[in-house]
């Protein structure tokens, strides 16, 4: 009886572990592994097709050829403002007075350092900067108060010499301070062509000066400024009376804006020492050029250099 009862319990311990070897077979070859002692035929993986490198289409640009157009300004350069490519250059490269286009950095630092609602008082100085020197103005008045989003209209469309002192007077405690801050900016910029003595551009001195390629890609710079954009490309400004001031009306130099088609701004300049001077934007058919013309020899042949110019660069084919 124990003798029977012994080999039906063994029996069942064999079944038992023939059972669990069964299900750990079962379970390794679900799972992929490999006993040792087991060999195993490894699944031939399934090749994924390569997704091949999209090669980008390049976008037609203007190109220059041709005959040049012939220009009276001494120094000129027009560049395609989506890809910086330089379609004409007298001179660009060389160091010359630059007038009122100075005042692009004076307002350029204005924007980007100042409180655009900062009311501004303006101070005796701004009044006798233009009663000594005779400086462009926006006609403003000792004691009279702008907020700085307004003066900076004052700034760029009359071009405003005592609107460049208030400003600086306001931002950087004097003139003199604010044109260190703009000589920084300057070299941050790589403008290493340009230097500046005062914030306005009126002087006989040589060592204001920038190049008509520094001055372009200052404005290339300035007008990815929304708020620059918008006031360079204002034909007219005006602010009624208030208890804060006056009443004022702002008119562009810039005729160019009224009688160019597509044109943009930016910021004309006049000195005997500079000439005739303006830095420009212009677009059309969504195609957009800026460039500089300095020291023509008066307004008119100014603006018919820059017109010849553009009409030359919106002719060029794109390839």
């Amino acid at each position: 009886m124990n003798r029977r009862f012994i080999m039906g319990v063994i029996l069942v311990i064999i079944a038992c572990c023939l059972l669990l070897t069964s299900l750990t077979l079962y379970a390794t070859s679900i799972a992929g592994v490999t006993l040792p002692g087991m060999s195993s035929v490894e699944p031939t993986p399934t090749p994924v097709p390569e997704t091949p490198t999209p090669i980008p289409t390049p976008k037609p640009e203007l190109t220059a050829q041709g005959p040049l157009p012939v220009l009276q300004a001494k120094v000129a350069y027009l560049v395609d403002m989506q890809n910086g490519h330089v379609l004409y250059d007298i001179h660009g490269e060389q160091a010359a007075p630059m007038a009122s286009t100075t005042k692009i950095m004076t307002a350029l630092i204005a924007i980007q350092t100042g409180n655009l609602d900062q009311e501004i008082t303006v101070k005796r100085d701004a009044y006798l900067h233009v009663i000594e020197l005779g400086s462009s103005n926006a006609g403003l008045v000792p004691g009279e108060q702008f907020t700085l989003r307004e003066l900076l209209y004052g700034l760029m469309l009359p071009s405003g010499g005592d609107a460049a002192i208030a400003i600086s007077d306001a931002l950087a405690g004097s003139p003199e301070n604010f044109v260190v801050r703009m000589n920084l900016f300057a070299s941050r910029l790589h403008l290493f062509q340009t230097h500046y003595t005062n914030v306005d551009g009126l002087t006989s001195e040589d060592t204001h000066y920038s190049s008509a390629a520094d001055l372009t890609r200052l404005t290339r710079y300035a007008l990815t400024n929304p708020i620059f954009r918008q006031i360079v490309d204002t034909p007219t400004y005006t602010l009624p009376t208030t208890k804060q001031h006056g009443p004022h009306t702002w008119t562009n130099t810039n005729t160019l804006l009224s009688t160019y088609k597509g044109m943009l701004g930016v910021k004309t300049g006049h000195t005997d020492l500079a000439g005739y001077c303006l830095v420009f934007e212009a677009q059309r058919n969504g195609h957009s050029l800026i460039g500089v013309v300095l020291n023509s020899p008066d307004q008119a042949i100014r603006d018919q250099d820059v017109s010849k110019l553009l009409n030359w660069g919106f002719g060029l084919p794109m390839k």
